[in-house]
Parts: C-alpha cells; sequence; structure tokens
C-alpha cells in the first residue's frame, strides 16, 4: 500500500455561459514546473498628492504557464482514443477556449441574411484557471502557442507543449452579478486569510520589543 501523498492536479475549467451543462474540464496531466505570475497594483497615482496611497482596485494579474501532454501512457495502455487520434483531443479542448461554439456562428450567420443590423458577439465562456482549493481564478486568456514535437504515421500529435498567458478577472472587471466576482472574491478573502498567517505580527518580533516607527 502506497503511503505517498495523492498529487492534486491543475486544470482549466470552462463553463458555458449558455448552457452550463457543457462545462469542460482540462486537468493537466504534468504539472507545470514554473507558474510566473505578474501583479500590475493599480493605484490613484497621479498628480493627486492628497491621496497618493489610495487603491482603485485589485491589481491586473498575469498568469504565464507551460502544460506538457503526451500520449505514452495511453498508448502503453492500449488507450483507444490516442491510438487512434494521439492527443489532438486534448489539444482541442484547450483551444476551444478562444472559439466561439459553432452553433453560435451559424445562428448569428442566418441573423445576418434576415437583415439583422446588430449581432452581438458571442459571449466566452466563463474560464477558470485552477491551481490547488486556495487558488481558483477566472481568467481571460491572452495568449496560446502549442508546439507540437512527436506525431504517429497519420500526423496526429503524440507529444506537445502548450505556452498559455492569461489575465486574471477580477471584481473590476465583471458584474457583481457575475459567477466570476464572486469568485474571485472568495479568491481575495482566501489571500488574506494566507497573508495572516504570512506575516510577522509586530514590528517588536522583528527590530525588538523598543524599536517604534512613529
Amino acid at each position: 500500500m502506497s503511503i505517498a501523498p495523492r498529487l492534486l492536479k491543475g486544470a482549466i475549467i470552462a463553463i458555458d455561459s449558455d448552457n452550463p451543462l457543457l462545462t469542460s474540464v482540462t486537468v493537466f496531466q504534468y504539472n507545470p514546473h514554473t507558474l510566473t505570475r505578474r501583479l500590475e497594483p493599480q493605484m490613484m497615482g497621479g498628480e493627486n498628492r492628497a491621496e497618493p496611497l489610495r487603491i482603485r482596485g485589485a491589481p491586473v494579474e498575469t498568469i504565464d504557464v507551460e502544460i506538457e501532454i503526451d500520449a505514452s501512457d495511453q498508448l502503453e495502455k492500449g488507450g483507444v482514443t490516442a491510438l487512434a487520434m494521439g492527443i489532438y483531443p486534448q489539444l482541442s479542448a484547450l483551444e476551444m477556449l478562444v472559439y466561439p461554439r459553432s452553433t453560435r456562428v451559424i445562428a448569428n450567420e442566418k441573423l445576418l441574411k434576415q437583415g439583422t443590423i446588430e449581432i452581438i458577439p458571442p459571449e466566452a465562456p466563463l474560464t477558470l484557471f485552477v491551481w490547488g482549493p486556495a487558488r481558483i481564478l477566472p481568467v481571460q486568456i491572452t495568449s496560446f502557442s502549442i508546439t507540437e514535437e512527436i506525431h504517429d504515421t497519420k500526423l496526429n500529435p503524440l507529444q506537445a507543449k502548450v505556452s498559455l498567458s492569461m489575465r486574471v478577472l477580477s471584481y473590476n472587471d465583471l458584474p457583481s452579478d457575475h459567477k466570476g466576482h464572486k469568485i474571485f472574491l472568495a479568491h481575495q478573502v482566501a489571500k488574506e486569510v494566507m497573508a495572516a498567517l504570512g506575516s510577522a505580527g509586530s514590528l517588536g518580533s522583528v527590530m525588538g520589543s523598543n524599536f517604534s516607527i512613529l
């Protein structure tokens, strides 16, 4: 019996705005070795010297990850899908994050032919980047690249690296009744709890009991 801890996998979840039953869940085959996050503070700034420390809202956060996908395990086990199509289905699931659904495209084309003047662009699914229970974030894919490395005899990809750049959507970006708004707010509350645990608690514990700034 193995006593090794169960490894949580990162994932990307896409919830269709029109039909939640069409939710897509892409679990990472291997967790990325590195994850790069950048935070751009949203300070008032400018020439208003009376309020230089006011914050307009949550920082603009971007996340970069590189995901590796490999069909080797499935091929060794005789997986029917891997034998027939390699990892093309997994790549397609990720690519659909940046495509409108074909049914909506066809419906809009029919409306145009009927003389409809204004067509509202289809809404992208609510995309969530899941990196452990404490980090579930609504995101928007801003950059997407795929490097296919090995192919089978039918040119189906067998190994690939997917580079994703994502912009985290905060309550600055979403209306208050949007699911993503509530998810981000819950994320910030969890982060505040983490921050309290990671704080030294007092200057005295760092600089000595007699130290004072003010």
